[in-house]
């Protein structure tokens, strides 16, 4: 794992802990959650799967082949 990978990773956790703290946060007694810490769960999701790098392009057999 890269340092840049592993820096993404922890960017992705720290948006994820920041968006509980946002959403579990009493906004004097509604009951809707927040937008924003809903878009800091899509963020920190989007960060951690790509620092995983599972967004990363593997041809398959058959791709390789082909492409000789």
């Amino acid at each position: 794992m890269t340092t840049q990978a592993i820096i993404e990773v922890a960017i992705g956790a720290a948006l994820l802990v920041g968006g509980i703290v946002v959403y579990r946060r009493n906004s004097g007694g509604e009951r809707q959650g927040s937008q924003s810490a809903v878009l800091m769960f899509v963020a920190a999701a989007l960060l951690v799967v790509h620092g995983l790098g599972l967004m990363s392009y593997r041809p398959s057999a058959a791709e390789l082949e082909q492409a000789q």
